[in-house]
């Protein structure tokens, strides 16, 4: 029987973990692309060989999305895979009446062919949408299991920018390890705050083996923490399986995809950010929980802030930089950068646009509903010289990194600057010392 050809889109993360568990060695399909989006510098360059398999010894290729009409003629497609992640129902939908115009079927890969099951309890974070809280949470949880005795290795969801068979598994337990591993500035965001809380963390574009040698770490490991990307639902079966969501962004957790599933299979659900939200869109995020899940366990929570110098702030005029990907495909108007400049009397938000240079000048060309604030982007080494020229270019008294990284490691950062910091802290009961309390009496791991 001929094998299906297969279009695999994606953004170097879901559609590489789709291809490895579902496609790599399934004789019934061949895989003939896959195309990109969202992420720079990734088209052109090939899924290579030694991932692929035995079924594809000259690896994949990978082009630009915007040339899957042509694609799906040329390769004579049966199948499009629709494998990223954050994006509208209507954007999606979108897609899908692009392929099937095109004479291609339109696929979505759901949680039983995806998800790998691990020899350790797992417990799984996710969100709604990106920038609900899932860093501030994750780093709750392993506070929590460190206080009980617990080795958590955390595992996180793929940003497979570089070099795909030389990222095949990471691990990262010091700070040298992201130079090591050429880590790009949304990396480092998700690795450098629990690398520096002596945590080890495992990220990889072979999340099969990537989970074993987190199952087997030489520091021990107890239970496998997923730290979810974006607002993807997670790579392994999860044991307690947790979402944020966002009262910001009221209704969104029933229109983007695919946060709506990690709503659905919660065990757990946190309401975020309810100290800076309003009373309505906390009710809405309520009733859309009753809606889906009611099941689910509903924790209220906020991610208080904390600087480092307040008198940087007051009555300056201030640039504020902002988690990247939050503002681009998160949506987000404001950041924790945003909240502090407000909280500690900035007299003024300096707006970068006037000052931006390169690919940072792209970014807003992109998005322009980002404002006056300055996304964090930097995933090559001109990006990141162009973020540190257009910081310096700016015409402002001080600058608030509202990243989780200190931007001044890693660039030269020539005015004032004070960094942002942000926890999670439940409200009440439930939380998740009770939570976890019981997840570990559940898994036998006292």
């Amino acid at each position: 029987m001929a094998r299906k050809n297969v279009i695999i889109l994606g953004a170097a993360g879901r559609d590489f973990h789709n291809f490895n568990t579902y496609y790599r060695d399934n004789k019934e399909y061949n895989v003939v692309a896959f195309t990109a989006t969202q992420i720079p510098n990734i088209e052109g360059r090939k899924y290579p060989a030694e991932l692929a398999g035995d079924l594809y010894p000259d690896g994949i290729p990978i082009f630009s999305e915007e040339k899957l009409p042509q694609l799906i003629r040329e390769y004579t497609v049966d199948d499009c895979v629709f494998s990223y992640t954050d994006v509208p129902y209507r954007y999606v939908m979108g897609v899908s009446a692009l392929i099937n115009a095109a004479g291609a079927n339109f696929m979505l890969l759901g949680t039983k062919d995806t998800m790998i099951k691990s020899s350790k309890p797992v417990i799984a974070v996710c969100a709604v949408r990106t920038g609900c809280g899932k860093s501030q949470t994750s780093r709750k949880i392993i506070e929590l299991l460190i206080k009980k005795g617990l080795k958590v290795v955390t595992v996180r969801h793929p940003m497979s920018y570089g070099d795909l068979a030389a990222q095949r598994v990471q691990r990262f337990a010091h700070i040298a390890d992201l130079e090591k591993h050429n880590c790009t500035i949304e990396e480092m965001e998700e690795y450098e705050p629990e690398i520096i809380r002596g945590n080890v963390i495992y990220a990889g574009v072979d999340y099969e083996a990537v989970l074993k040698a987190a199952e087997q770490d030489p520091d021990g490991c107890d239970v496998v923490l997923w730290d979810g990307g974006n607002n993807d639902f997670p790579f392994y079966v999860p044991h307690l399986m947790i979402t944020v969501v966002d009262p910001h962004r009221p209704g969104h957790e029933l229109s983007y995809y695919p946060g709506e599933v990690t709503l659905k299979i919660a065990d757990v659900v946190i309401i975020n950010k309810m100290d800076t939200a309003d009373a309505a869109g906390i009710q809405t995020v309520r009733e859309s929980i009753a809606k889906v899940n009611p099941d689910a366990i509903v924790v209220d929570a906020t991610s208080p802030i904390r600087v480092d110098n307040p008198e940087v702030i007051r009555g300056k005029k201030v640039l504020v930089v902002e988690d990247g990907p939050t503002l681009t495909h998160g949506e987000m108007k404001f950041g924790a950068g945003t909240i502090a400049a407000n909280k500690f009397g900035a007299a003024e938000l300096v707006d970068p646009r006037p000052y931006t240079v390169g690919r940072l000048s792209e970014t807003f060309k992109i998005y322009p509903e980002i404002g006056t604030l300055l996304p964090a982007m930097g995933y090559d080494q001109q990006q990141l010289k162009d973020l540190e020229t257009t910081i310096n270019n700016t015409e402002c008294d001080a600058v608030i990194i509202g990243t989780p990284i200190d931007l001044n490691r890693i660039i030269d950062i020539k005015r004032p600057s004070t960094r942002v910091y942000y926890d999670l802290v439940e409200i009440g009961s439930p939380n998740l010392e009770e939570i976890l309390t019981d997840f570990v009496k559940g898994q036998n791991l006292y």
